[in-house]
C-alpha cells in the first residue's frame, strides 16, 4: 500500500449511558495515514467531531503500547480486530484500504455494562481478583532471590500465565462471554509457584464461585478466548483450573 492518506467510513456505537439505548453510526474519516495506530485513527474522528461541535466517541485507553489492557473495542466484528497477538493500540491502519467500511462496537456481555459509547465497565474481573488472584499467606521478610528453587518448567508456565493483561477480549469472543480464559489464567500464574501452594485449591474455588456471581457464562472449549487473546494465552490454564477446581471439591473446599 502506498502511504497515501485513506478516507473510511466508520461505524461506531454510541450510547450516551448505560441508562440509554444505544445505536451504531456511521462517519467519514478522512486523512488516515497508514502509519496511524487504530487509536490515532479514532484520534483523529474525534479531532473531526469537536471541530463541528458534536461529542467526541468515549473509548478507553492508557499506555497504548500493548500493555496495559484498556483499548478494548470489537473491530469488524472481532475483539482488538482479530490480528494474532495484537491490541487495538498495536492494530495499524495498514492493514485497512480506502474506502473500507469498519464496524466498531464495545465489549459484548452482561457482566461487562456499557457505560458509555465504547467504554463497558469491567470491575467484575476485579472483584473476581479480590476473591483470590493473590497470596496472602504470612511469609516473613523477603528471601533471597535463589532461596526457593522453582523448576524452570514450573517458572515458564507461571509466567506464560502472568502475561494475561485483563483486557476482557475473551469474554468479548465468547458465544458464552465466559471468563474462564482470564480466571484460568490468573490461578495458574499463582498455581505453578511455591508461594501460591497454601491457598491454591481454595483460590480456585472462590474465582469460580465470583465469576459464577459475575453474571459470566461458562466455557464451551471453543477456544475462541485463546485465538483472540492479545497476549496468546493457552487454553491449557483452563484444564488446570477445572482440575484444581474439581480437586478442591474432592477435599471437601
Amino acid at each position: 500500500m502506498s502511504s497515501e492518506t485513506m478516507k473510511l467510513k466508520v461505524h461506531v456505537w454510541r450510547q450516551p449511558s448505560k441508562d440509554q439505548p444505544g445505536a451504531m453510526k456511521a462517519y467519514d474519516v478522512e486523512n488516515v495515514s497508514p502509519h496511524m495506530s487504530f487509536l490515532e485513527m479514532m484520534d483523529t474522528l474525534n479531532e473531526q467531531l469537536q471541530g463541528k461541535g458534536e461529542e467526541p466517541v468515549a473509548f478507553d485507553h492508557d499506555c497504548r503500547e500493548g500493555i496495559c489492557g484498556m483499548c478494548s473495542m470489537v473491530i469488524n466484528g472481532l475483539p482488538h480486530g482479530g490480528h494474532r497477538g495484537v491490541t487495538t493500540c498495536q492494530l495499524h491502519m495498514r492493514h485497512f484500504n480506502d474506502g473500507d467500511e469498519i464496524f466498531v462496537e464495545p465489549w459484548r456481555a452482561k457482566a461487562f455494562p456499557v457505560l458509555r459509547d465504547l467504554v463497558v465497565d469491567r470491575n467484575a474481573f476485579d472483584r473476581i481478583i479480590a476473591k483470590g488472584g493473590y497470596v496472602s499467606v504470612n511469609t516473613g521478610g523477603a528471601p533471597d532471590a535463589n532461596a526457593v528453587p522453582i523448576a524452570k518448567k514450573e517458572a515458564d508456565l507461571s509466567m506464560d500465565a502472568a502475561a494475561c493483561i485483563g483486557c476482557g477480549a475473551c469474554v468479548a469472543a465468547c458465544k458464552n462471554a465466559s471468563a474462564m480464559l482470564f480466571v484460568a489464567a490468573k490461578a495458574s500464574h499463582l498455581g505453578h509457584l511455591p508461594q501460591g501452594q497454601p491457598e491454591r485449591f481454595e483460590r480456585v474455588k472462590n474465582m469460580a464461585m465470583q465469576m459464577d456471581a459475575e453474571g459470566f457464562g461458562t466455557c464451551s472449549n471453543l477456544s475462541q478466548c485463546e485465538a483472540v487473546c492479545p497476549k496468546e494465552i493457552s487454553v491449557r490454564v483452563i484444564a488446570e483450573f477445572n482440575q484444581d477446581l474439581i480437586k478442591s471439591q474432592l477435599k471437601g473446599g
